[in-house]
């Protein structure tokens, strides 16, 4: 594996699965003598992730009951 000119890596698909990461996922970079650990940080999870990233996106003032109409259709 090599360091490209913009000084990034690609962590392989195996490992990216393994370790549960996908595109937007934040991690934490520590170097340790001259090791380099990479790791998702302490109470993160793709929940989480998710609700960030929507949290404060909404821009229509419907209401709860408006929106269960909207997804549920005529019935």
């Amino acid at each position: 594996m090599k360091i490209d000119t913009d000084g990034k890596i690609t962590i392989p698909p195996d490992i990216q699965s393994q370790l549960g990461f996908r595109p937007g996922t934040e991690v934490q970079l520590e170097v340790v003598g001259n090791t380099l650990r990479i790791r998702k940080p302490q109470g993160s999870s793709r929940g989480r992730q998710m609700i960030a990233a929507i949290c404060g996106k909404a821009t229509n003032r419907l209401t709860t009951n408006d929106i269960m109409q909207l997804t549920r259709g005529d019935r």
